[in-house]
């Protein structure tokens, strides 16, 4: 099986070691120093205590590497716009695009019936570009919770967590997702293939949509959000919209709200992705966790008047600090 990892940072160069451990051929897109310690020292995973070197082809033009099997896409969502046609290099006829990205996926109205279908998001999506390059008839749908980070130019550090949920936008079991989720459960990680990919989505994006913002705002962690009455609250209130949003989109949300805030409490001291972002000079994705949700409210008729003052504030925050 060719796999082709495309934005080989922290997520995608533990993906790639652990595709590599299950005997894949494994590519890495990446870029700058990271790419250059690769090319000449190998991608380096640190996990339990244990260092793994492992030698990979790796590029930074997607053209040099061939077509694959499968093209897992761990990029953050606002840059995959602007490289969709150099993905194409490395399509054949059946090449899967795997959305290993945050957020609301572009092609969310592929393959979920309804009056929606065939929708495309302009908040992920800006003119179609992905839906139509990437094609969804390729997208296989990928929730990612473990946690890394880049030691060092190619080294990864393996923080928490280990599982990959797999599934089609269609909700069939096909062979292409579980010859892919049978690959990455070789490599030791857990790949479990669901029916109904977007509730699993939703659980995550739940998180995303509240805790992120409000931590980019404030500067304050999950434990200092979650334990706040105030913050809290205003999380809580993002949270009641986003998940009126996703029932109305037909999603089941398997625990309750209060349930989903004590459980990011319980993570502690941990900084966001985009408050970590905001610290760093980086863009931060704004689009795909938070104005996407408003997006869909708008496209079900769900008031979202929380999420769209939270919304409005971070944007600003995005933009003065050259992030958004």
């Amino acid at each position: 099986m060719r796999v082709c990892i495309y934005g080989a940072g922290a997520i995608g160069g533990f993906l790639g070691v652990a595709l590599a451990r299950a005997g894949c051929a494994v590519s890495l897109v990446a870029r700058g120093p990271h790419l250059a310690a690769i090319k000449e020292n190998g991608l380096t995973l640190l996990q339990d205590g244990q260092r793994e070197t492992v030698r990979l082809n790796a590029a930074e033009d997607p053209a040099e590497l061939g077509p694959q099997d499968h093209v897992i896409v761990a990029l953050k969502a606002h840059s995959v716009p602007a490289v969709a046609q150099k993905m194409t290099a490395l399509f054949h006829e059946e090449t899967s695009v795997v959305t290993a990205v945050n957020g609301v996926p572009w092609w969310y109205f592929h393959g979920l019936g309804g009056d929606l279908e065939g929708t495309r998001l302009e908040s992920v999506d800006p003119g179609g570009v992905q839906w139509e390059t990437l094609g969804p008839e390729r997208a296989i749908g990928c929730v990612v919770y473990p946690a890394c980070e880049i030691e060092e130019p190619g080294v990864i550090t393996h923080l928490d967590g280990d599982r990959f949920t797999l599934g089609e936008p269609s909700g069939e079991k096909t062979g292409r997702v579980q010859a892919l989720s049978e690959a990455m459960r070789a490599g030791g990680l857990k790949a479990p293939v669901r029916p109904r990919i977007r509730d699993e989505i939703w659980v995550k994006l739940w998180g995303n949509l509240s805790f992120n913002p409000i931590s980019a705002l404030t500067g304050a962690t999950l434990e200092q959000i979650c334990g706040d009455p105030e913050t809290r609250a205003v999380a809580r209130a993002m949270m009641v919209e986003g998940q009126a949003v996703g029932e109305a989109l037909g999603v089941k949300f398997a625990i309750d709200v209060d349930k989903r805030i004590d459980g990011a409490a319980a993570v502690g001291a941990h900084k966001t992705s985009m408050l970590q972002d905001l610290e760093r000079g980086r863009a931060m994705e704004i689009d795909a966790l938070v104005t996407s949700v408003q997006e869909l409210g708008r496209l079900t008729g769900v008031a979202t008047p929380t999420i769209d003052m939270v919304l409005g504030l971070v944007k600003m925050r995005g933009r003065t600090a050259g992030g958004y």
